[in-house]
């Protein structure tokens, strides 16, 4: 941390709550999480930085019941976040519930030519300040944190406010600040991708080509092992590891000390060999109709030529305005525009800036034209419309 005051840290439920009294009527707080999920299956919050006009805490989270916090996050103030989408999941199993409202300075970045930025890359670009090295693989249970530890989380917070100010002063020079706001409130509110055990074995190499009895076996050993891992709050591997489960479903056993011999499995007790047995006995005697096979895609054949100069052409749009082209748009949302599926870039900004220009070249009233001897795509009103 570079010319910071040392942060406080908090404790004890008496601390947070008075935290929680100082920054609720901020108009807005930097706000950050330090976790763990090696060893777990929902990620352990270990550590909530909070940064505001007046200074920076540290909340240790093993110690106090962050459910406080959840009076700051309800509040009106807005809470500023650098790629704060794997926070926000965390924020609403441990405290209840997410921010009232988000801007997120990583996001803000891509809409100002700026990509999207580490940290403390940013703060270098727009502040001047280089902070100090990563602790980014800290142990975070330890306790007592150590002091380095400390400051790298204090610095997640520390310039957050000043990062928005600037970032603030560009998007309204460019007239972006609707832009932000509303990729912001996507961001705020897309709900966590929480895995359905009964689809959990389409992560298995080769779903598609699992067929029969094997692909009930694989759905049912595949979804009683997650929801094991949730009852135990252990990563699924901890449970079945990935090659036992892969060799379940290729040779799937028929007695408890069959799943013992099983590659990957030998070490596992007798209990949860039996039970895996049990699994596996549920997926014999599942119904076809109870199934649930990966998607197919139905996409037309034969147009990934098109999608690939549709993309390129997006991509010299979002590089001439100056915005990271996986904000603008990704293949997959031109693959789906082009296919008559729901896209990104159907509505919103998306649709000013490029969507709609594309609707018009699927429906004839615009070309497409190599420039610049090859080297750039331009669209262009068709002299034939339709």
């Amino acid at each position: 941390m570079t010319e910071q005051a040392e942060p406080q840290w908090i404790e004890t439920d008496a601390a947070l709550a008075q935290l929680v009294s100082t920054v609720r009527d901020e108009p807005a707080y930097g706000l950050d999480t330090e976790f763990m999920s090696e060893r777990s299956y929902w990620p352990r919050l270990c550590l909530l930085q909070v940064s505001w006009a007046g200074g920076v805490a540290l909340v240790d989270a093993l110690a106090c019941d962050v459910a406080a916090v959840g009076d700051l996050l309800r509040s009106p103030g807005t809470a500023i976040t650098h790629a704060g989408a794997a926070d926000l999941p965390i924020l609403d199993r441990a405290c209840g519930t997410r921010p009232t409202a988000i801007f997120d300075t990583q996001l803000a970045a891509g809409f100002v030519g700026l990509g999207t930025p580490s940290l403390s890359s940013l703060i270098l670009e727009l502040l001047g300040i280089r902070p100090e090295a990563s602790e980014a693989l800290n142990d975070w249970t330890r306790r007592p944190l150590p002091k380095t530890a400390r400051h790298y989380a204090a610095n997640d917070v520390a310039h957050l406010l000043a990062l928005t100010d600037e970032l603030r002063s560009r998007l309204a020079e460019l007239g972006r600040e609707s832009w932000v706001a509303a990729e912001c409130e996507v961001l705020r509110t897309t709900p966590a991708r929480e895995q359905d055990p009964d689809t959990a074995w389409w992560g298995l190499k080769g779903a598609r080509s699992i067929k029969g009895e094997r692909a009930r076996i694989a759905q049912a050993v595949a979804a009683w092992r997650e929801r094991r891992a949730r009852e135990r709050d252990q990563p699924a591997r901890f449970v079945l590891g990935d090659l036992a489960l892969a060799a379940v479903v290729a040779r799937p056993p028929r007695t408890a000390e069959d799943v013992k011999r099983v590659r990957g499995a030998g070490s596992l007790p007798a209990p949860v060999a039996r039970a895996v047995l049990e699994a596996i006995e549920v997926g014999r005697a599942m119904p076809s109709s109870e199934l649930r096979r990966p998607p197919k895609r139905v996409d037309a054949p034969g147009l990934d030529a098109a999608i690939g100069i549709l993309s390129a052409w997006v991509g010299e749009i979002a590089s001439s305005e100056r915005v990271e082209q996986r904000l603008l748009a990704t293949r997959d949302d031109v693959r789906a525009l082009v296919n008559a599926r729901p896209s990104r870039l159907d509505d919103g900004w998306r649709a000013e800036l490029v969507g709609n220009r594309l609707h018009d070249l699927l429906a004839g009233d615009a070309v497409l034209r190599l420039v610049d001897s090859g080297r750039r795509v331009r669209l262009e009103p068709s002299p034939h419309p339709g």
